[in-house]
């Protein structure tokens, strides 16, 4: 059932290349002014998902609306309804800033006035203003990205997708790019697909769909996500780990497991349930701590696997370099 405050409705999505099934039975909402995320490691369906329905590729089979249009029958309304930000570099170096965002704005018939304002409100809000009459082969890796934030909000788009948007940047430029990201949907009330294989950039999203191997694992907002943990993670180091974990089935009710020398368990509250447990645990403690649930032991716990932080073979990642 599609509903007008749904701003992407996805329905059984599924997408074959030959006999490998890229995507395969995916489906989810995204709200008006969400900021949604699909987060999974390289060759998940991260990618092609986003280019189904940005009507780069047609799906196999399934179906999908973007505010409100269909990806296979509406694709001129889905394209002039969205902005897009790729995982490779699409700029022309040898055009200025200010000429890029031009032609960008001269395809999508923008007119005149409009148009010239809007560059200069974007190109203001990314910090290119001065730079925008220098060739964008001058630009950092950096500063292209913000360029391509610029040019997908050209349209005033009321989704904006955004497919890696921080590959292949150092840390602190990544931070930047964030920090432009979440202004401009704050100005501008849209909706914010993004996908990512960065466990940090998946905090910020509103609600973050996992997705490996093609299908969605779970879908819920962070916080609830890391709930399925069942509670804050408990570490300690002792001597005896047999004895350790008997007593700890036996006496605690607690289902440990052991990773490197380290014993693990989960506990709701942990730093209520800690004082008790180390007066009356019979054996001495030579390390403990605790720390909240992170998207990647979630993650691990759904997939099985850890995420891979590495860059996507099939892309050509901007070279890293500072602001």
């Amino acid at each position: 059932m599609f509903h007008d405050m749904d701003a992407i409705v996805v329905e059984k999505l599924g997408k074959q290349f030959g006999k490998i099934s890229a995507v395969q039975d995916v489906s989810f909402t995204v709200h008006e002014g969400e900021l949604f995320g699909f987060l999974g490691p390289n060759g998940a369906g991260k990618t092609t998902t986003i280019n189904i329905l940005c009507t780069l590729l047609r799906p196999t089979s399934g179906q999908a609306r973007i505010n409100g249009f269909d990806v296979m029958q509406q694709r001129s309304q889905v394209r002039r309804s969205i902005g897009l930000v790729f995982q490779g570099p699409t700029l022309d170096e040898y055009l200025t800033g200010f000429e890029n965002l031009r032609f960008h704005a001269y395809a999508y018939s923008i007119p005149a006035p409009e148009r010239d304002e809007r560059m200069r409100e974007l190109l203001q809000l990314v910090e290119l203003w001065d730079r925008r009459n220098d060739r964008v082969r001058t630009y950092s890796g950096g500063m292209r990205r913000r360029l391509e934030l610029a040019r997908g909000l050209l349209t005033r788009p009321r989704v904006l997708f955004l497919d890696e948007p921080t590959l292949g940047l150092d840390p602190q430029t990544r931070r930047r790019i964030w920090e432009y990201i979440l202004e401009m949907r704050r100005r501008e009330g849209m909706a914010v697909f993004l996908t990512t294989h960065y466990l940090d950039e998946a905090e910020h999203c509103d609600r973050v769909g996992i997705i490996d191997h093609g299908s969605i694992v779970e879908l819920d907002t962070p916080d609830r996500l890391k709930d399925l943990i069942g509670g804050d993670i408990v570490s300690l180091r002792v001597e005896d780990e047999e004895r350790a974990l008997m007593e700890l089935r036996g006496r605690f009710g607690l289902e440990p497991a052991v990773f490197d020398n380290t014993i693990q368990f989960n506990v709701p509250h942990a730093d209520q349930f800690l004082p008790e447990f180390i007066r009356e645990f019979s054996l001495p403690l030579q390390a403990v701590s605790l720390r909240r649930p992170t998207l990647e032991d979630v993650f691990l716990k759904l997939t099985g696997h850890a995420i891979r932080d590495e860059a996507s073979a099939d892309s050509i990642p901007t070279p890293a370099r500072r602001l």
